[in-house]
C-alpha cells in the first residue's frame, strides 16, 4: 500500500509540471464559440499557469494583468451553455460553476462583492474507501442549464476545474478556470423570472484552501466520502437548490 501511494505522489508531482489547460471558449447554442470572444482572456492564456493561492484576486476570473473584458453573449434562462477546455481536464479534479449578477453594463464590472452563487458542479465519485472516481476527468467541456427563473440581466459566468491530484499540502490544489487555471465569461440572460440567487460568496472569500476537499489526499488512505468545495443549496421556495443529475453532477433549479 505505501508503495502505490508513493508512485501515486511521484506521477501527480511529474503530472504538475506537464502543460496545463484553459477554458477559452464559451459555448452557445451548441457551438463552440471564438476563443476569448465572450471569456475574458486570462493572465495564464499563454503559460496555462493554475492559481494556488485562493486569497488572491486572480482566484475570481484571473485578470489582474491583462484587465480583460470580452464580447457578451446573449441566452435565454433555461437554455444549456457551457465552456469548452483547449486541452482536456486531465487531473484527477471537480468542477464548479458560479455566477454573478451585475449592477449595470457586465464589460464595466469585475464581479467584486459577495455576489456569486453556484449553478452547476462535477463532484468526485466515492464508496466507502474502496476507490474514487472523477467524472470530469478526461472531459474537454462543461455544459450546464441557466437556471431557468433567474432574473434577466447581465452576469459574470465563471468555471473553475479544482486539480487535486497534488493536494495533500496547503496551496497544492490547482484552480483552473477561463471565465482554478480560472476564466469568466460574459452572458446577458434574458425571458428570466423572479428567483432569488444563493447562498452568495465573494471571490475571494468562498474558500480558505483548508477545506476537506481541497486540502486532500486521494491516494492513501482513499477517502471514504468527498465534501465539494463552495456552498451548497437548500433553500425555502424562490431559492436557488442543487438537483441530482448523473455521475457527481449537480444542477441548479429554481423551486419558486
Amino acid at each position: 500500500m505505501k508503495s502505490l501511494a508513493l508512485v501515486a505522489t511521484l506521477l501527480a508531482a511529474v503530472s504538475s509540471t506537464l502543460a496545463h489547460y484553459t477554458f477559452p471558449s464559451l459555448i452557445v447554442g451548441g457551438t463552440t464559440t471564438t476563443a476569448w470572444e465572450y471569456v475574458r482572456e486570462t493572465d495564464n492564456a499563454e503559460s496555462q499557469d493554475p492559481v494556488t493561492n485562493v486569497n488572491s484576486t486572480d482566484i475570481r476570473c484571473y485578470t489582474s494583468i491583462t484587465n480583460a473584458i470580452s464580447s457578451t453573449a446573449t441566452v435565454a434562462a433555461g437554455a444549456t451553455i457551457g465552456f469548452a477546455c483547449d486541452n482536456t481536464m486531465y487531473h484527477p479534479s471537480v468542477v464548479n460553476v458560479y455566477m454573478a449578477k451585475a449592477p449595470g453594463n457586465v464589460s464595466a464590472w469585475d464581479g467584486s462583492g459577495t455576489v456569486w452563487f453556484k449553478v452547476y458542479q462535477i463532484t468526485a465519485v466515492t464508496n466507502g474507501g474502496t476507490s474514487i472516481t472523477f467524472p470530469a476527468e478526461g472531459q474537454s467541456t462543461v455544459n450546464f442549464a441557466i437556471p431557468k427563473n433567474l432574473p434577466s440581466g447581465q452576469y459574470l459566468v465563471r468555471v473553475e476545474n479544482i486539480a487535486i491530484h497534488a493536494a495533500s499540502t496547503y496551496s497544492g490544489a490547482q484552480f483552473y478556470a477561463r471565465s482554478f487555471p480560472l476564466a469568466c465569461g460574459q452572458v446577458n440572460v434574458t425571458g428570466g423570472g423572479s428567483g432569488t440567487p444563493g447562498p452568495l460568496v465573494a471571490f475571494p472569500g468562498a474558500y480558505t484552501g483548508y477545506e476537506p476537499g481541497i486540502l486532500i489526499n486521494i491516494y492513501s488512505p482513499i477517502p471514504a466520502t468527498y465534501t465539494q468545495p463552495g456552498p451548497v443549496s437548500f433553500l425555502p421556495p424562490g431559492r436557488c437548490s442543487l438537483e441530482s443529475l448523473t455521475n457527481g453532477e449537480l444542477q441548479a433549479v429554481w423551486t419558486g
